[in-house]
């Protein structure tokens, strides 16, 4: 037996955790394809993606084989009045997938990041103009990041409850459901009538953090309509949604009405790097190109477009648009819809959803989000074989995209069998 959960405790401080009442942390030293491996050699079915990010399976020979050719020759440069091919050939692979009217990149380095640049681009935008904009517009219980832009519209109170004074201003809109459409719009267009919008940043259609929760396609592409008509900037966060998991590319792609700007990280490098992109339209852009240098975007991080990042993000593309991924994440969605109907009549399966890759569903018990029926669902998953994440009651998965029939049905065999014990 090692002593890693021993030496971790002398000096490492984890994300999300209260380590007063936390559990040790358990050491994992290898990962391959779908499976984790712990330092007793116990074996997990990674069954989140490790947080949707290695969603090609842990150290894909095809992305680690060309990010170790891309370290022999250029590791890091400063982006700034320097540019490199990984990067440029990034740009031009993305802007094929990407939704229509993409065209500008701005590199940085995680999903908060990412979103945090969208919320100053839309309001430096309305700055640039002589525009008096400076409140934002974001969805209740939506989640966008860590940094303070990001955490400003996010909803999470008990992520953001000590700086809460220090945020920009914002105000927040229900979330569509489909049956609440109307309510959802008289809101909107009473808010928009109160205050001078800069900008909406949303999570189109599945809000990550708030476990898992599916909104209305029509009424978000309603309001987002409504936002566009009164020049309120639209940030898709598609850092959660974005490479494949919602069936198509980006949840974007679902929508008639595409974003000023989209935010991307998570999957993006296929978990191997870390990176973040914040991409948008030529008027954006425009917005920002004067000769005044204050006009300018200053906004930069070190390792901005680092080249082993951009490589391993370009073999991560490559792996997507293949017809073979393309075909499992069809398959991992039929088989996640044909369980769904095999489990929805279950008295203890309450708002079960698919889309894409995605499955979710609330244990009907009671319960709070960081109550102690988090981690028992947690243990009874780890003690099968499967590593999930659940979020209070909420079951989810978002499985790799090359996870196997087999290792997908031990998936839902444990699920089933924690419906008899929970």
């Amino acid at each position: 037996m090692s002593d890693l959960k021993e030496r971790d405790k002398k000096h490492l401080w984890h994300p999300l955790t209260q380590h007063k009442t936390a559990r040790e942390m358990l050491p994992i030293v290898k990962a391959k394809a779908c499976i984790l491996t712990d330092d007793n050699g116990n074996e997990y079915i990674d069954g989140i993606s490790s947080w949707y990010t290695a969603v090609y399976g842990h150290c894909h020979p095809f992305i680690t084989n060309k990010v170790a050719k891309q370290m022999q020759n250029l590791d890091q440069v400063v982006f700034s009045g320097f540019t490199h091919e990984p990067a440029i050939e990034l740009s031009e692979a993305l802007i094929k997938i990407l939704p229509a009217g993409q065209q500008k990149m701005f590199f940085n380095d995680n999903g908060s990041t990412a979103t945090e640049i969208g919320i100053k681009m839309a309001l430096q935008y309305h700055h640039n103009l002589g525009n008096d904009r400076k409140v934002m517009l974001a969805f209740e219980n939506g989640f966008h990041g860590d940094t303070f832009g990001a955490m400003s519209v996010s909803g999470l109170s008990v992520y953001n409850g000590a700086f809460k004074d220090h945020f920009i201003r914002v105000k927040r809109l229900p979330v569509p459901n489909g049956e609440n459409n109307s309510e959802v719009i008289s809101t909107l267009k009473m808010l928009i009538a109160e205050h001078n919008f800069a900008g909406f940043i949303y999570e189109p259609l599945i809000q990550g953090a708030a476990a898992m929760q599916f909104h209305n396609a029509e009424g978000l592409d309603e309001i987002l309509k409504i936002c566009w008509e009164n020049e309120i900037i639209l940030i898709a966060d598609e850092v959660m949604t974005g490479f494949g998991k919602t069936g198509k590319f980006f949840a974007s792609d679902h929508l008639q009405q595409k974003p000023d700007i989209l935010c991307m990280s998570k999957a993006l490098t296929a978990g191997l790097l870390p990176m973040g992109l914040t991409s948008c339209t030529q008027k954006i852009y425009d917005a920002f190109y004067s000769d005044e240098i204050a006009k300018g975007l200053f906004h930069g991080h070190t390792y901005t477009a680092n080249p082993l990042a951009c490589t391993a993000a370009l073999a991560a593309l490559e792996l997507l648009t293949s017809e073979e991924i393309q075909h499992k994440i069809t398959e991992i969605a039929r088989q996640n819809n044909a369980f769904a109907n095999k489990i929805k009549y279950h008295p203890k399966v309450k708002n079960l959803r698919t889309l894409g890759v995605i499955l979710a569903f609330e244990l009907d018990v009671e319960t709070d989000r960081y109550g102690s029926l988090r981690d028992k669902i947690f243990d009874f998953f780890m003690q099968r074989g499967i590593a999930l994440r659940p979020l209070g009651n909420t079951i989810y998965i978002l499985p790799p995209y090359v996870i196997s029939e087999k290792q997908l049905q031990q998936i839902y065999l444990a699920i089933e069998e924690s419906l008899s014990v929970f």
